[in-house]
């Protein structure tokens, strides 16, 4: 009898964790290279699971796919790894007739730039194949919280074999996947893409595992499973913990199997104590057939406040949009920043921009400069968030309180790694790139928090993103563009350009795009700043001819200062001609220079007002 043949009449126990135990012996390191190097003890947990009363074990491949074993740098030994789980768990079931599954495991967390979507699906085909070569019994696919992933790969594999798959998400919230989408909308979609059992793991205990099942309705065809934690993890001493006793998880195997359950193993923290508990529990009872799953709770999600201003984005499209940046000091004197801002703002800037320790450097935090610049000087503040500093714990809080205090004006960065600032010796936090990180607040923005819960209110972010048009090839770039346009951004900042050549080069190659972009220009104040940023800034080139302009201004800092300011004159004016967004850096709080510029950009406007009333 197959295995799904089975699951018509009968609620079966599957294994445990494989990695649980293993980290009991004191095997910390690749889990999947020990299905080669300990053979004998990978088939020794099977046996102690199927001893345990598990009706059904898995191999040992969780993460036995190149993208994972390169962590290792085992990437090449996918075959082997496989081939030798298949062997040693066949071997395990032979004298029970246990079923075998070949596992799977999901690869993204919320972090999706690591690996695209078409490497995640050759190296998960590359793993299956093996793993079908060995005739498992069927497929589970587990760990999954990318429901893109997820269904993704369900589909490659459905078109692959006819043998039973088990698709099981893992959710950070009770009955809620990390996009929003509710757990009883999952299992149904998965159902229909064809998997054959749905269900969950991992994350959650048995408590918020059973919680989650009560809001699922009975799937159609699909049969439902749950592999919980022992319990929430702690931590003693340092080292991972699940404190669990296995009787409370054999009873709740049986408040899953009420919920509709019919394959109930376990996942971190269980052994085959829990699973012993759950068969007991579980051996006389019978596949529950009906249920009423509690209706889904509407969560009653508030409309965004409207913000006082026009988001950048939209205002930019139509007209000339002036954004000007403003370090905060490194220091706690903040008079020159306050009165240079509010002096930048009077002149006509849209915003006043304020980077987010940049180059790895400490300075006054950002979001206090601008509740202050915002709630007392009445400046509208735009706030720089890099992926550097903070976790993704961290990210959500201060994205929560920028809304709180109305900034929603947001450049996202992943930003410097530490050791270029004045700590190298710090951690940079990198849990999502700047890509993840705009459409994570997109989501905020859809009163969805990263996690997936509801935050009862819409976020109301314009989010701009980062370009840097100083690079060889400059497609690349815009490639990137483009993926970020997908990921979610509003619009986009430029680093600072110093030739017109490259402006129009800009764009040429970007005009396709409906993303509007802001062109950066940063005056030099001196011969040296200009060769600095000529020979070791990577990408950014003066022209011969300013280079010579700057060198012959010598030691005078006045005459510098001017000639500096005519060269970015000359490129303000060749970059207002092909974009109405213009971003002025301010160097070194030299906020004269910035208010110079801003003067020049309001002459270009009303000069060619007067050309277009005069033509």
């Amino acid at each position: 009898m197959g295995l799904l043949e089975k699951l018509k009449t009968h609620v079966l126990t599957a294994d445990g964790a494989i990695g649980t135990v293993l980290y009991g012996y004191g095997l910390e390191y690749c889990h999947e290279e020990m299905n080669v190097q300990r053979p004998e003890l990978i088939e020794k947990i099977h046996r102690e699971y199927i001893a345990a009363g598990a009706d059904i074990i898995q191999t040992n491949t969780y993460g036995a796919n190149a993208i994972k074993l390169a962590r290792y740098g085992l990437e090449s030994r996918v075959q082997q790894f496989n081939e030798a789980a298949m062997t040693i768990a066949k071997r395990a079931a032979a004298d029970g007739g246990q079923f075998v599954l070949g596992t799977i495991g999901g690869i993204r967390g919320i972090r999706k730039s690591d690996a695209t979507l078409e490497e995640i699906l050759a190296t998960v085909e590359e793993q299956a194949t093996v793993l079908l070569a060995g005739n498992p019994d069927g497929l589970l696919l587990e760990t999954y919280y990318d429901f893109e992933e997820l269904t993704a790969t369900l589909k490659m594999l459905r078109a692959k074999t006819k043998l039973p798959i088990i698709a099981q998400v893992s959710m950070h919230e009770p009955g809620v996947l990390q996009n929003g989408k509710s757990l009883n909308s999952a299992l149904h979609e998965l159902e229909a893409l064809g998997a054959d059992i749905v269900g969950v793991n991992c994350r959650l205990g048995p408590y918020h595992s059973i919680q989650a099942f009560e809001g699922v309705e009975l799937p159609e065809k699909a049969f439902m499973s749950a592999y919980p934690n022992a319990s929430l993890l702690d931590l003693e001493d340092g080292r991972v913990v699940y404190e669990s006793e296995t009787d409370y998880f054999g009873r709740a195997a049986v408040a899953l199997r009420d919920q509709g359950v019919r394959l109930i193993g376990g996942c971190c923290g269980t052994t085959p104590k829990h699973i012993a508990a759950a068969k007991k529990y579980l051996e006389e009872l019978s596949p529950v057939e009906e249920k009423l799953a509690k209706p889904e709770k509407v969560e009653i999600v508030r409309e965004a406040e409207p913000s006082r201003f026009e988001p950048l984005h939209i205002k930019v499209k139509r007209q000339r949009s002036v954004i000007v940046e403003l370090d905060t000091p490194r220091h706690l004197e903040i008079d020159g920043f306050i009165k240079g801002a509010k002096k930048l703002y009077e002149a006509g800037a849209d915003v006043v921009m304020m980077a987010d320790n940049s180059l790895a450097s400490p300075r006054i935090s950002n979001v206090a400069m601008g509740a202050l610049l915002k709630e007392t000087h009445g400046v509208r503040p735009l706030t720089h968030i890099t992926c550097r500093d903070r976790n993704l714990i961290g990210l959500q809080s201060h994205l929560m309180g920028l809304n709180a205090l109305g900034i929603h004006d947001i450049l996202a960065v992943t930003g410097d790694p530490t050791k270029v600032g004045d700590f190298p010796g710090a951690t940079s936090v990198y849990d999502v790139s700047s890509m993840e990180l705009i459409q994570l607040i997109k989501q905020l923005n859809e009163g969805v928090s990263f996690s997936g819960k509801p935050l009862r209110q819409k976020a109301n972010f314009s989010v701009a993103a980062a370009f840097n048009p100083n690079v060889r090839v400059l497609d690349r770039a815009v490639s990137r563009l483009e993926k970020k346009i997908e990921h979610g951004a509003d619009y986009f900042i430029s680093q600072p350009v110093y030739t017109k050549e490259k402006i129009v080069e800009i764009y040429e190659a970007t005009k396709h795009l409906e993303a509007p972009i802001y062109i950066g220009i940063m005056p030099v104040t001196s011969y040296k700043s200009a060769e600095f940023l000529h020979h070791e800034v990577p990408g950014i080139k003066l022209s011969e001819n300013a280079l010579a302009r700057m060198k012959a201004c010598g030691e005078d800092k006045e005459h510098a200062t001017l000639e500096g300011i005519a060269i970015a004159k000359e490129l303000v004016e060749v970059a207002a001609e092909y974009f109405n967004g213009i971003y002025l850096i301010t160097p070194f709080l030299r906020y004269d220079m910035t208010l110079e510029l801003m003067k020049f950009i309001e002459q270009l406007d009303e000069q060619k007002k007067g050309v277009s009333i005069n033509g």
